[in-house]
């Protein structure tokens, strides 16, 4: 077998089962651990997985300010965000999360579209000050400034005080038997009020989201009623989604 052919089949297994051992993926590829050992470096140093003792896991990611993050993977943002707009019709109670591709979805709003929006992100507020027929309720809480966003206990408190028709969810990381990520706890907490209160889910991730695994779980992906992603996400990555029964959009 090829190297290429082999770190492909490792790859594919990490995203199935969330972890890879070398002493099995020895015996599933029919070569030696020393390969195998090789190849999970290699696929470590360019940022395929991360390396621990004995295997790897899926690579976490890493916590960049908000403004660096926005000017990431645009393209994948902008085509998420217009795959979500047939969610959206009069009427409806959105909460929208502090996330940037988040954000492209509140860019992206019908100025036509009658609503309420409730957010704790303060790029999304400012996007939408400018909306001419959204009512837009802010919450409150301590300023996370690496995400422009509130959280805390109040934070969590608002958001339990409401009841929406959808929310819209960014997130670090999706794996279908670990869950709904994120790399902060207090983030954590305020995107679980946020799930426990909205009658539909929305997940909006971009194709390296998605087997990605981060620290903090806020949701299993049982919680979501809908994955929306970009073009490059595989058939392979999202069947676990749709065999669960999530309405899967790509844009």
């Amino acid at each position: 077998m090829l190297k290429e052919e082999r770190q492909q089949r490792i790859l594919a297994i990490l995203r199935k089962n969330g972890k890879v051992i070398a002493t099995e993926l020895s015996a599933s590829l029919n070569t030696s651990e020393d390969t195998v050992r090789r190849d999970l470096n290699e696929m470590a140093e360019a940022g395929l997985l991360q390396r621990v003792y004995g295997g790897a896991i899926p690579r976490t990611p890493t916590m960049l300010a908000f403004h660096a993050r926005e000017q990431e993977a645009i393209d994948a943002k902008a085509a998420i965000a217009a795959a979500c707009l047939p969610l959206f019709h009069d009427g409806q109670v959105i909460i929208m999360d502090g996330g940037t591709t988040v954000l492209q979805v509140a860019r992206s709003l019908p100025a036509e579209l009658r609503g309420t929006v409730i957010t704790s992100s303060i790029p999304v507020l400012q996007t939408l000050a400018e909306h001419p027929n959204l009512e837009v309720i802010g919450v409150g809480g301590r300023l996370f400034k690496e995400f422009q966003s509130m959280n805390g206990a109040h934070t969590v408190a608002a958001y339990r005080a409401f009841r929406a028709d959808i929310a819209i969810m960014g997130m670090s990381g999706m794996h279908p038997d670990v869950g709904l990520c994120i790399l902060d706890n207090e983030d954590a907490a305020v995107k679980a009020a946020m799930v426990e209160g909205s009658r539909e889910v929305v997940a909006v991730c971009a194709s390296d989201k998605i087997g990605a695994i981060a620290p903090f779980i806020f949701a299993p992906v049982s919680a979501l009623t809908h994955l929306v992603t970009d073009s490059e996400t595989s058939e392979e990555a999202l069947a676990p989604y749709k065999e669960m029964g999530i309405t899967v959009l790509r844009g």
